[in-house]
């Protein structure tokens, strides 16, 4: 829709316009990396599904968050694939909907103990919306990537009958692969950010500088969840390696959301990995 144009009546699947709008495919792959980590670090299964309750509202609200705030540059570029912005899924609906979800982002955080409420909500869910509020049209637009992707694994081990932070090869994994995330997931966007003034640092370096920083920080990711758990790695590790390779190229070489959805699939991969290394 452009600017101009009125919206469109709701329609009658607001449960799929409001997941659309959440962000629903990054949310639900971050709640499933929260998951395979929960598994991996031995949680008791209340325990696994309360931290991951609570990883997957704050999604939530992030989404929700977005698309809120975005509304205005939607409409002016056009932007079809947003409810919000077509005006299938009223506005008030979406304000709702992130109020609920933050409150039980907020309970479920705190039944999962302070230690992992506070990364939850302060450096996972927070580093969202912060790049919601302004971050991403400056150049550290990547700094709440790889705070939010980064704390994930400790996130989880806080939440554990013996709290602890995740040693810093997990952490540095997260970071890599949140920032790389972030890099391949802006490309398609990159003409119409502009046009309403968004400029991150995808913008700033360029569609092809972003995608090479992907392709090395990717791999590097992977590496590090191959190579950091104490011991040497076995066969199956490296040979994991192999898929991480071809996606990794995927970055260079395609177009439109399969750089990202490639990312995505990197990152289950090194989740794999972890959760089978444990």
């Amino acid at each position: 829709m452009t600017a101009g144009v009125a919206p469109a009546r709701p329609g009658p699947l607001p449960a799929r316009a409001l997941l659309a709008a959440a962000h629903g495919g990054p949310a639900l792959a971050v709640t499933a990396i929260t998951g395979l980590l929960a598994l991996r670090g031995g949680l008791p299964p209340l325990d696994a599904a309360t931290v991951t309750a609570a990883v997957f509202t704050g999604q939530l609200t992030i989404g929700w968050g977005n698309d809120l705030r975005d509304l205005a540059r939607d409409r002016a570029v056009g932007r079809t694939d947003k409810p919000l912005a077509t005006g299938a899924l009223p506005a008030g609906w979406v304000v709702r909907a992130l109020a609920v979800a933050a409150l039980a982002c907020l309970a479920l955080s705190a039944l999962a103990g302070w230690r992992s409420a506070l990364a939850n909500v302060v450096l996972v869910t927070g580093a969202g919306h912060a790049y919601n509020l302004g971050l991403k049209a400056t150049h550290w637009s990547w700094a709440p990537y790889a705070c939010a992707f980064g704390t994930l694994p400790s996130v989880v081990a806080l939440a554990g009958p013996d709290p602890a932070r995740a040693p810093l090869w997990m952490t540095g994994a997260g970071a890599a692969l949140g920032v790389g995330a972030h890099l391949l997931n802006t490309l398609p966007d990159l003409t119409d950010d502009e046009r309403t003034g968004v400029r991150g640092l995808p913008h700033r370096i360029g569609a092809r500088r972003s995608r090479a920083l992907a392709a090395v920080l990717l791999p590097a990711a992977s590496l590090c969840a191959v190579l950091g758990p104490d011991g040497a790695p076995p066969a199956w590790a490296w040979a994991a390696l192999a898929p991480v390779a071809v996606l990794a190229a995927l970055t260079l070489a395609a177009r439109g959301r399969t750089p990202f959805r490639a990312a995505v699939a990197i990152a289950l991969l090194d989740v794999v990995l972890l959760a089978a290394a444990g």
